[in-house]
């Protein structure tokens, strides 16, 4: 068996086991989660991204809705989830709209959907609706996990999960179809299994999990952001060929979701953590730091992933929350609720 056939069958067997994290009530703590409201969620439940603007978009919004989730905050979560369905999901196809502006007339400025912000929306609502005993939100959750069949394909012998339902196919672009491994939430298949069991989740996950340990490319051993499988895996033609802002979570997403396969997360981590204590953005060809993060949202990463695999302690300040900007905020929320439930011993 080679190096890179373990790897995947080390992470894999951790996916399918049936983890479903998020189960415990209040792994966000309440002073944290106000202030991440008072930060970024408004009176009417959007969920505001100052690092861009002050958009809105899908993924924002299920990243809230997850988080008022782990928060135990139902009235919260109520609003945020009356904001996505009136505001975003106005498309044919049971998916949401990905972009909400509110400098422009109408809001909506791109209706392409975003397939993560639609994989965290539905995962919310789902978990919402089991632990909180409300069949609407599961009724709900399952409506959107289905309409995903939309932007999952067979290519290439395995299944993927476009980005969005158009200009990431094969027919939509000559190095299609394009991926993005950061696209893949993975704590969501074991509960879209029991919500839309219509669709092979554990395929899609297992092929997921072997297409990143086939993208460990360039000197650092990272997946591109944007990643073409049209024949051979490279970075997409038109994008930053880079470890970037989206492929930060990838490792984030596979703890969260149970794995504890060292060659992975090891590669990953040190990959993007070559100074300790901040987090790269990676050049694939060359390995060179293009951007160094230091924002404790990033940072705890790599933290996050050295206190699963050897039970190194966090360090002090990464343990405490204050917002910076949405992404590593919401990041760094979603880190320490993980810790919180699952290594408490990694806070003391």
């Amino acid at each position: 068996m080679t190096w890179r056939t373990t790897l995947v069958v080390g992470v894999l067997s951790a996916l399918l086991a049936g983890t479903q994290p998020g189960r415990a009530q209040s792994t966000v703590g309440a002073e944290d989660w106000a202030a991440y409201k008072r930060a970024f969620v408004t009176a009417e439940g959007r969920i505001v991204d100052d690092g861009n603007g002050n958009i809105s978009h899908s993924e924002g919004q299920g990243y809230g809705l997850l988080l008022a989730y782990l928060a135990g905050d139902a009235p919260q979560f109520d609003l945020i989830w009356s904001f996505t369905r009136t505001e975003l999901l106005l498309r044919d196809d049971g998916l949401a709209a990905w972009k909400w502006d509110p400098a422009a007339t109408p809001h909506v400025t791109d209706s392409n959907n975003a397939s993560d912000g639609d994989i965290l929306i539905a995962y919310a609502l789902g978990l919402a609706g089991r632990d909180w005993k409300r069949a609407e939100l599961t009724r709900a959750a399952g409506e959107i996990a289905t309409a995903l069949s939309r932007v999952i394909r067979e290519e290439e012998g395995q299944k993927i999960l476009l980005p969005g339902a158009t200009g990431y196919g094969r027919d939509d672009r000559p190095d299609g179809p394009i991926i993005n491994l950061s696209y893949w939430v993975f704590e969501a298949f074991p509960l879209f299994a029991t919500i839309a069991p219509d669709i092979d989740w554990e395929t899609l996950s297992r092929d997921g999990v072997a297409l990143l340990g086939r993208s460990l490319l360039g000197p650092s051993r990272l997946p591109p952001e944007w990643l073409s499988i049209r024949t051979r895996l490279r970075p997409a033609e038109g994008f930053p060929a880079e470890f970037g802002y989206n492929a930060l979570r990838i490792p984030l997403y596979l703890v969260r979701a149970g794995s504890t396969d060292a060659a992975m997360l090891t590669a990953l981590r040190d990959g993007m953590s070559p100074v300790p204590g901040q987090v790269a953005i990676v050049d694939i060809a060359s390995g060179a730091t293009k951007e160094s993060l230091a924002d404790p949202g990033y940072a705890i990463i790599p933290a996050l992933v050295s206190c699963v695999l050897d039970k190194t302690p966090i360090a002090e300040p990464l343990r405490s929350f204050t917002p910076t900007l949405y992404f590593p905020s919401t990041l760094h929320l979603l880190s320490l609720s993980y810790l919180a439930e699952h290594h408490p011993e990694c806070l003391t």
